[in-house]
């Protein structure tokens, strides 16, 4: 194995807890068991909650993928008890609950594109059901018992319902407890998540000790923005990146993130090592690299992940092509954008529909295009500098300036 402190600096990587003390105390103790020189059990579970897996999904992924190379035991969790009830983590509102055929679909298509990250042959694959299916109501009174009421409504999305008058299910309060006792049995070293995840991870640490186990460590990842820059990437606002979406595509909307977002994208995402990320930021910095060739390398990056190298390097002479070297209209209007706008409200003030309701139907018909690439949401916010050419039709362009 690696030196520790090389080890170290790879894992730690991207790492956020949202204070000092937290990352410091994780810190310490993955040092210690990194000095143990043995394989390390590391897991990170996954409700499969829908067919397809966008790039945010691949966080945790990516930082499994680390600890592999590495030559840590690597389990990919599939949650098909906690998947029928649904992780309220970084939600405002209870989910809704799938049945077991759809969670057990969604898994196979999860484990699949799974695949394109991690390595299938030192991937072990395992499922909730087969212990949480099996508590009687003596041990999940038992798992309970270690909890209060005032530690859950002490979280963020929990207390904002409470506040609200929501409502609070009492099954939302069981998968924490679920989540906590899928480390207990796998006897894990090392658990993955969002931090969003931080308190499910931290309940794992505490049945641990309560089992007599030695407490795991918990390994939280920031949520990656979308390609607007701001918000998290996902289907409903139209701002994700699809890991199954053809080569061309994903370098397309790659090339659309906002230049600010370009690093936090190097370190969650993708092969790069600590050392070459901060390279490439010092020479952004210093002004030996322009922001769209380190956006470039990013995109062949991301799109080599997926669909090879030869892919990477076809979809970069396609966007080439099409984008950089194409030629538009030498009277194309400009239109001024000083703030965020959702992508219906932009059309309309740049006078490129008559109203908006034909901005929808365009959309949805998906003849609007950002800097080449196809708009597939009507929620898709539009920030200042992210974009440089809106093109609606085949005729209708407007360069965006900001």
């Amino acid at each position: 194995m690696r030196p520790v402190d090389e080890q170290l600096d790879i894992l730690m990587q991207g790492v956020e807890y949202g204070d000092d003390e937290t990352y410091r105390v994780m810190e310490r103790e993955l040092r210690e068991r990194l000095a143990e020189d043995r394989p390390l059990r590391v897991y990170c579970g996954y409700d499969p909650s829908a067919p397809d897996i966008h790039l945010g999904h691949t966080v945790t992924m990516r930082k499994l993928r680390q600890f592999q190379d590495l030559g840590h035991d690597v389990t990919f969790l599939i949650g098909t008890f906690t998947g029928l009830i649904g992780d309220p983590s970084d939600k405002d509102a209870a989910r809704r609950q799938q049945t077991t055929d759809q969670v057990m679909e969604n898994a196979r298509t999860y484990i699949q594109q799974a695949y394109k990250i991690l390595d299938p042959g030192k991937t072990q694959i395992r499922y909730n059901g087969d212990w949480l299916s099996a508590l009687t109501f003596t041990d999940v009174i038992h798992l309970a018992s270690h909890f209060t009421v005032q530690q859950f409504l002490a979280r963020d999305n929990f207390s904002n319902r409470y506040s609200k008058g929501d409502p609070i299910w009492l099954h939302e309060f069981f998968y924490a407890l679920m989540q906590g006792y899928d480390a207990v049995a796998t006897q894990t070293d090392v658990q993955i998540g969002g931090t969003d995840q931080l308190f499910n991870l931290l309940a794992g640490r505490k049945l641990q000790e309560a089992f007599g186990q030695r407490p795991q460590i918990c390994i939280t990842l920031p949520i990656l923005v979308g390609t607007d820059g701001q918000l998290r990437m996902s289907k409903s606002t139209g701002n994700y990146i699809g890991v199954s979406e053809v080569p061309e595509e994903q370098y397309g909307k790659v090339m659309s993130i906002p230049d600010q977002a370009m690093l936090s994208y190097f370190r969650l995402v993708t092969r790069f090592e600590p050392t070459q990320i901060s390279q490439i930021e010092i020479d952004m910095q210093r002004g030996h690299l322009h922001p769209r060739d380190v956006k470039m390398k990013l995109a062949r990056e991301i799109v080599a992940i997926f669909h090879g190298d030869e892919a990477a390097a076809l979809a970069e002479e396609h966007f080439t092509t099409v984008f950089q070297k194409r030629e538009l209209p030498p009277d194309m209007p400009e239109h001024s954008l000083s703030e965020r706008i959702n992508i219906v409200d932009l059309m309309h003030t740049a006078g490129m529909v008559d109203s908006k309701r034909e901005a929808r139907r365009l959309i949805q018909q998906q003849g609007v295009k950002l800097d080449g690439v196809v708009v597939d949401s009507v929620d898709t916010v539009v920030e200042p500098g992210q974009a440089e050419i809106l093109q609606v039709g085949r005729r209708k362009f407007v360069h965006l300036i900001g």
